[in-house]
């Protein structure tokens, strides 16, 4: 390889914006990116950190445009030399995506078709791979980072990507290949996002003061909660938030399948699920896990997705000296939750009566929380329920707090949150508990009236 000294320093090129489509042409991009492989051996350069490494190649690109001779403007060289930096060593045209703070989904559906998600909407970019083998190339270096392989013969994989320079917050990354995929490779990446806290999510006019406070006191109280929402409603981000109310001495054990909590307490121990190898051995799912947590001890024990037999040995554990656990489960309601982990618990391999089960939810389970992604891309919480029934009743709750979106908040804007009273068996359980109600909350208490929907059983 040439040694640098012969060319001038060059400052790093700044990403280029993501809402501006590359028009560089495709040949002069393949043209510089053989001249660059013909000049320097990559493998000498992986001794040094990736932003070393992509600061010399950048210098040897900027080299090679001002030898050749190609005109460009300022815009269209420093594009051009970041192009093909991206596509030598890095993920191409996912680079500045990836970069880009504002994005957490990336969806590629073929090599010409890339939608993102931004604060809750998706839109398409007006970025594209050059081919089908280009984006197989970003797919096998992708996955090669986390020892995995993907081809005709085993065309699903799903991979979590821990945190680099390139993503800081690491990723989930789902990918399918034809001939399941119809219209070409497919992949979805996840970017995890940032750990945020309650005091934020108020910012955001997620939830509202009082029952951010009272969701607080009931994990301090170790109260079972259950976080119920559809895909991308933030059941994760709340779940994250909640966690910061644990006692710091407390033993935690998370379970997930692709470990995105990041929580701030010192005693964690985090489980991640591992999918079977090519020969289909190996596979440890999340009921392994939680069966697994119950050996090591834990105070407490958080699950990031309830979705399938595991629930039975998650409802077990909560009815069975470790309160204060935490999960999320797909549901369109706080009663569907209910009934979904009543289901759920059903898919173990161990024959339980349904009456059974549901014993065992309405023993177990103290408060649902339910959220949902609006029309407008916000995430809220839209109902915070007391799970009233015991025993083998039917499931019925009594509402907390309610999300009206035809309402008007103090401020005049559209939506506004409805408080209610809090019901005397969660104000006994916190009191308990050594958890005594602050003012506002105390304004909340249940003066015996029936605070039920319509009154009536769900």
């Amino acid at each position: 390889m040439r040694g640098f000294s012969q060319w001038a320093p060059a400052r790093p090129v700044a990403p280029m914006p993501t809402t501006v489509r590359n028009d560089l042409d495709e040949g002069l991009v393949a043209l510089f990116r053989r001249k660059l492989l013909e000049e320097v051996d990559l493998h000498e350069l992986s001794r040094l950190d990736s932003g070393q490494r992509r600061i010399r190649l950048e210098r040897v690109v900027a080299h090679l445009v001002s030898t050749e001779g190609v005109i460009l403007t300022t815009r269209e060289r420093n594009a051009l030399i970041r192009r093909v930096v991206d596509e030598s060593v890095g993920l191409g045209v996912l680079e500045p995506l990836l970069a880009d703070e504002t994005v957490s989904e990336i969806m590629i559906n073929g090599h010409e078709t890339i939608y993102v998600e931004r604060f809750g909407q998706v839109e398409r970019v007006p970025t594209a791979f050059t081919s089908e083998e280009q984006l197989r190339q970003t797919i096998d270096r992708i996955v090669s980072t986390v020892n995995r392989r993907v081809d005709e013969s085993s065309p699903m994989v799903d991979a979590r990507l821990p945190p680099d320079e390139r993503m800081p917050r690491g990723a989930r990354v789902h990918v399918v290949l034809p001939p399941l995929a119809l219209d070409g490779p497919t992949m979805t990446i996840r970017l995890f996002p940032k750990a945020y806290g309650l005091d934020e999510l108020l910012n955001r006019n997620s939830l509202d003061q009082s029952t951010a406070d009272l969701l607080a006191a009931c994990v301090r109280a170790r109260l079972n909660i259950i976080v119920s929402g559809g895909t991308s409603s933030g059941k994760t981000t709340l779940l994250n938030a909640l966690s910061a109310f644990i006692q710091p001495r407390q033993r935690i054990i998370t379970i997930e399948d692709a470990a995105e909590l990041s929580l701030s307490q010192e005693h964690v121990v985090r489980l991640e699920t591992r999918p079977a190898n090519v020969e289909g051995r190996g596979e440890v799912t999340i009921r392994d896990l939680v069966r697994n947590a119950l050996r090591m001890r834990p105070d407490r024990v958080i699950v990031g997705e309830v979705r399938g037999g595991e629930a039975l040995d998650m409802l077990q554990a909560m009815n069975t000296g470790h309160e204060g656990s935490l999960a999320t489960v797909h549901a369109n309601s706080t009663v569907d939750a209910l009934i979904r982990l009543e289901t759920l618990a059903s898919m173990s391999d161990v024959e339980v009566p349904f009456t059974a089960l549901r014993d065992q939810v309405n023993n177990a389970i103290d408060v649902v929380v339910q959220l949902l992604r609006g029309s407008d891309g916000a995430r809220r919480v839209v109902a915070v329920d007391w799970v009233a029934s015991r025993h083998r009743e039917d499931f019925r709750v009594e509402p907390i707090m309610r999300w009206d979106p035809e309402g008007v908040s103090e401020t005049g804007a559209r939506g506004r949150f409805v408080v209610h009273p809090v019901p005397q068996q969660m104000l006994d359980r916190l009191r308990v508990a050594g958890e005594p109600l602050g003012t506002e909350l105390a304004q909340r208490v249940d003066t015996g009236i029936d605070t039920r929907i319509g009154g009536q059983r769900w």
